[in-house]
């Protein structure tokens, strides 16, 4: 059965912990400001939803090729969402001042095609938490357009707060980079099959 609070709980910590996307916006955003930043956000939330809803039919093959191979996508989601807790809970405040003047659709568009986070994001999500209990074409197409949606909200309220944002990060960045990690560490033991050994 669909597991609902690991799933949301997933979805938030990644989209809105700092990141590529993220960072952009707020960089962007308070060069610009937040309108002349909308065309990049709609440009990210263009080359995010590609990925979701190719990495729905992606997994969707796999799964129908070899049954078995959802253990091991639940074994790399999990390693995965434990290397992102490491980071998050050992990051230093720092802010991505790189090509701050990329504030335009396509750049968003293809800022998520070198955006390692959101592709290992992509793979993992679906693999474990939709493709084992959804595979209709109208059901990925629907998860796709609402994990866009988050993507979307994450990167709008970077943008929306910027220099405010990265100023409550600054204060209070070691109890949330804790928090957000501990999240990550619940998603990782909630889909690595380890709570079914102890059912």
């Amino acid at each position: 059965m669909f597991d609902l609070i690991p799933f949301l709980s997933y979805v938030l910590v990644v989209t809105f912990t700092p990141g590529p996307n993220n960072i952009m916006s707020m960089v962007n955003a308070t060069q610009f400001g937040y309108k002349k930043t909308l065309k990049f956000i709609f440009g990210i939330a263009t080359g995010f939803f590609v990925i979701m809803f190719s990495s729905c039919y992606f997994n969707l093959y796999l799964f129908n090729l070899f049954p078995k191979v959802k253990m091991l996508m639940s074994i790399l989601g999990a390693s995965y969402m434990l290397y992102l807790a490491y980071i998050i809970m050992t990051a230093h405040n720092k802010k991505n001042t790189d090509n701050p003047r990329l504030n335009s659709y396509y750049a968003g568009i293809a800022l998520q095609f070198v955006n390692f986070k959101v592709i290992l994001y992509g793979i993992t999500v679906t693999s474990n938490f939709i493709i084992p209990y959804y595979q209709s074409n109208f059901l990925l197409l629907l998860f796709s357009i609402i994990l866009t949606m988050f993507a979307v909200a994450s990167t709008s309220c970077w943008a929306f707060f910027g220099v405010f944002f990265e100023r409550f990060l600054s204060k209070y960045q070691k109890p949330f980079n804790i928090t957000m990690g501990l999240l990550l560490i619940y998603c990782a033991y909630s889909i690595s099959g380890i709570k079914l050994l102890f059912a």
